[in-house]
């Protein structure tokens, strides 16, 4: 990229937080308002000093000298209202402008499509909201305080010292164009490394959670060096990123410090030359104005670590907000459909044409009869699946439901009549009836949930518990064994009655007999529904209406359990390894689930 672009991705990145701002525009033009008095009043400061000096300490003049106190306070009471005001209302707006960057941020994230999730970590995208969003809160206060009322007071002073000595001033007008280039050198520089340490942060974020969420592997497994060493190159990332901040933070002051020393320096020597006839109380007042400005141009030259770091985490966080939601061009809407559900040479890629996973897919289920795809690992039966909910986009062929193209229908319409259980439940850190009613408008029908409960045999083990279907489960669903969570999730589908079930793998992780609790509610919950499962262990979709057998993303085989036993192809070799290799009789299961 370009000098010339970089420059113009900050302007534009201002430009679109001002527009966060403009939401605000009185508050912060109260703020802005502050500002200026504040910096109005160190010129003011720096008179009243020149007239201390030549009419109290020169002249004497006893009036002026009662008058002393009163105008210092004066002067500082305006001083303090100014900063009050200025520091509250940029506050104000600026947390707030946080609160709508991150409500977009968060509205945006819950309509990614599915390959944007496949491609970035949790733990990075929680570091955008919690880190990230936080640089551009300082720089929106903060550095935009500093940035308005400093500049603000530079030129309110040098206005005033070019009023007391213009001879004296112009030493300043030479030095500015060589600091102007000083401050944007570095800034170009702290962009850069303010986006590394972002990057760095997600990373280390990212370790932590995985050891945290593997903690029993890391202990069973003796995992304890490798985690440590994973945690030392994060840690070291991010404090060498730390580490060249710090450096440019420190050398640009130190810098323009030796600058306005040898500026001061020359100021000093002129001031004492006849030719000027200085009066002391001018000489004074300039100094005074002198010391202030230099005070609010280090303050300025300090600034630039804060507006940097905020450009790159606003760049961030702009960039989630401007990710593609998933693709909703559908305009047909849906009511509860029957559930006919038919694939037409479906084909289908996550990543280049050359991985395809899906190869000319095309089946069809009639409405409340069970279809089970079955294939070894990577053989597509849960991309299949992901298709129907539109997690992604067919790249060939179509998928109908009642004859309608799906991506005809408007996307939160076909996801209505869709409902999921997967292998790896999903629940959320809330109550168990609040888990159940998931997604629910308003507040749910309570007879119905509790029936649903009833069905997946959730009561069993919440009447047990003090609080019921009120109890608190924690983060998914730590406080339950995996049956009890697999059942909270059936009665998540039971409660919302949809027409149309996958059924992911829904028992494969389970002992037996957790699986055999959940198989009962699984086949409460298919009744009546257009069932797709996939399945791992065979013995759990003997009784589908019709098994499909995947293999490197086509189907090569179709029929019933019987049908497929008896044809000897790869159907019955996995069913024979399956029996063989299991310690257990294989037990004939309902009509359909999905393991």
């Amino acid at each position: 990229m370009s000098k010339g672009a970089d420059l113009l991705s900050g302007r534009q990145l201002y430009r679109r937080l001002f527009v966060y701002v403009r939401r605000y525009a009185w508050v912060f033009g109260m703020a802005v308002f502050g500002m200026l008095v504040n910096a109005a009043t160190q010129p003011i400061f720096a008179e009243v000093m020149r007239r201390i000096t030549d009419e109290g300490f020169v002249d004497r003049n006893l009036e002026f000298i009662r008058q002393i106190p009163w105008i210092l306070i004066a002067l500082f009471m305006v001083r303090a209202l100014s900063e009050f005001i200025d520091t509250y209302c940029i506050r104000w707006v600026g947390r707030n402008v946080i609160f709508d960057v991150r409500a977009d941020m968060f509205e945006r994230l819950l309509h990614l499509p599915g390959r944007f999730y496949d491609n970035h970590s949790s733990a990075s995208l929680g570091s955008k909201f919690v880190y990230d969003i936080e640089q551009v809160a300082t720089a929106a206060t903060r550095a935009v305080t500093v940035m308005i009322k400093d500049t603000a007071t530079i030129l309110a002073l040098l206005g005033y010292m070019a009023w007391l000595s213009w001879q004296l001033t112009v030493t300043f007008v030479f030095l500015a164009p060589l600091l102007a280039l000083l401050v944007r050198l570095a800034s170009r520089r702290m962009r850069l490394v303010s986006r590394n340490i972002q990057q760095s942060i997600g990373g280390l974020a990212e370790t932590v959670k995985e050891a945290v969420q593997g903690h029993r592997v890391v202990k069973t497994f003796g995992g304890h060096d490798y985690e440590r060493e994973n945690f030392r190159r994060a840690n070291e990332r991010n404090r060498h990123q730390a580490m060249k901040k710090a450096l440019l933070a420190s050398v640009n002051p130190a810098v323009i410090e030796v600058l306005a020393a040898a500026a001061i320096g020359w100021i000093i020597y002129l001031a004492t030359q006849p030719a000027l006839a200085v009066t002391t109380g001018t000489f004074v007042s300039f100094v005074v104005a002198l010391m202030l400005l230099l005070a609010a141009g280090r303050r300025l030259s300090k600034i630039m670590e804060p507006i940097q770091m905020g450009l790159a985490a606003a760049d961030s966080a702009f960039a989630l907000i401007d990710e593609g939601a998933e693709p909703d061009a559908g305009t047909r809407r849906l009511g509860r459909v029957r559930g006919e559900v038919t694939y037409r040479n479906v084909g289908f890629h996550y990543g280049s044409k050359r991985s395809r996973v899906l190869y000319d897919i095309s089946f069809n289920i009639e409405p409340g009869r069970t279809v089970a795809l079955v294939g070894p690992s990577g053989s597509g039966k849960s991309s299949i699946a992901a298709l129907l909910a539109r997690f992604y986009e067919a790249e060939q062929g179509e998928i109908l439901i009642d004859g309608v193209n799906i991506n005809e229908v408007v996307l939160s319409d076909l996801r209505r009549n869709l409902s999921m259980v997967t292998q790896e439940t999903v629940l959320f850190n809330d109550t168990i009836e609040k888990n159940i009613a998931y997604g629910w408008p308003g507040e749910p029908d309570r007879e119905r949930l509790i029936d649903a409960a009833r069905a997946a045999h959730v009561l069993e083990f919440a009447e047990r518990m003090p609080d019921g279907l009120e109890t608190l489960i924690g983060e998914h669903g730590i406080r339950l064994s995996g049956g009890q969570r697999q059942r909270i999730a059936i009665a998540r589908a039971l409660f919302k009655d949809a027409p149309i079930l996958i059924l992911d793998e829904a028992t494969s992780s389970l002992d037996a007999e957790s699986e055999r609790e959940v198989q009962d509610a699984i086949n409460n919950l298919i009744t009546n529904r257009t069932t797709l499962v996939i399945a791992h262990r065979l013995s759990t979709i003997e009784h589908a209406d019709r098994i499909l057998v995947l293999h490197r993303g086509r189907i090569v085989e179709e029929g019933t359990h019987a049908e497929l036993l008896a044809g000897g192809g790869h159907y019955a070799r996995l069913y024979r390894t399956q029996f063989v290799s299991s310690s257990a009789p294989v037990r004939a299961a309902g009509r359909d689930t999905g393991s």
